[in-house]
């Protein structure tokens, strides 16, 4: 049997532990273990709510982002786990909802290639081709080398996004080759695909859907959603929109999912005039 450890990244705005996290974390912990670590100091609670499906999970404000959770979670398994007994050591964080899927014939998938490290999307960034940091999984050449260890060590804050993907999204798979390792990853996405794709994706087998779809581009990814919304099993949806309408209100998200032709048409309209106004400016 497959023995697998998921080191999970959380954040939530308002400190919470919602039916979409634990959604989530209950599907991980069907197959293997689940550590995790929260950027954020609970409101409430809500994290016991994680007990059933965790070994450990803990939350505090850091501001290291995913990587820094990544890090926390690591310690502690490192600390309380053996890590040798592992097949496999994912690192997965809560920008995206899901599984849409059935996630085990998925993994399977991933882990039947022969990389060392890998993960769903590849971002074929010309200078700096990368595994995303959301989804990426390890063989023990990796997570229980000394490299792996000393560059999870020494995650610290960086102020701002692009310094944070540089040294550590993009940093990560750059020492796993350099470290001759091997690596790669079910689907290449170049630029923002992975936001903007949601239908594209969904349909060619994608177990998730980035968060940030449902505030791209004023909202006209709605009607891809909504497409991935009527296909999912019914409580995976509900958990969906229970996060979606606290983060981003109900009525923006009841807007959003419209198949009416003219509210499409009209918030197509406002988006172009906003940016061309914006691209003038």
């Amino acid at each position: 049997m497959t023995k697998r450890l998921f080191l999970f990244a959380g954040y939530d705005p308002h400190g919470k532990v919602d039916s979409s996290l634990v959604y989530y974390v209950r599907a991980l912990s069907a197959l293997g273990d689940v550590v995790v670590h929260l950027d954020c100091d609970p409101a409430d609670a809500s994290i016991k709510r994680l007990a059933p499906y965790t070994l450990h999970a803990a939350a505090v404000r850091h501001g290291e982002y995913d990587f820094g959770s990544y890090k926390r979670a690591y310690i502690w398994a490192r600390e309380n786990l053996n890590m040798a007994d592992y097949d496999f050591v994912y690192m997965v964080n809560d920008s995206v909802y899901g599984p849409l899927y059935d996630l085990g014939p998925f993994l399977q998938k991933m882990e039947s290639n022969a990389w060392d490290a890998f993960g769903p999307v590849c971002n074929p960034k010309a200078a700096h081709p990368h595994i995303q940091s959301w989804f990426i999984g390890m063989r023990p050449a990796v997570f229980n080398a000394d490299w792996f260890d000393g560059f999870i060590m020494s995650v610290t804050h960086l102020s701002g996004k692009g310094a944070i993907t540089a040294m550590y999204e993009q940093g990560f798979t750059a020492a796993v080759a350099a470290h001759g390792a091997t690596w790669g990853c079910v689907y290449t996405v170049a630029n923002r695909g992975v936001y903007n794709k949601i239908k594209y994706l969904y349909r060619r087998g994608m177990p998730f859907m980035k968060k940030v779809a449902f505030s791209r581009h004023g909202g006209r990814l709605g009607r891809q959603i909504l497409y991935v919304l009527n296909r999912i099993p019914g409580d995976a949806r509900a958990a969906i929109m229970e996060n979606a309408r606290r983060i981003w209100g109900a009525e923006y998200v009841n807007s959003l999912l419209t198949n009416n032709p003219f509210k499409i048409m009209m918030r197509a309209v406002k988006y172009g005039f906003n940016k061309t106004l914006k691209g003038q400016l």
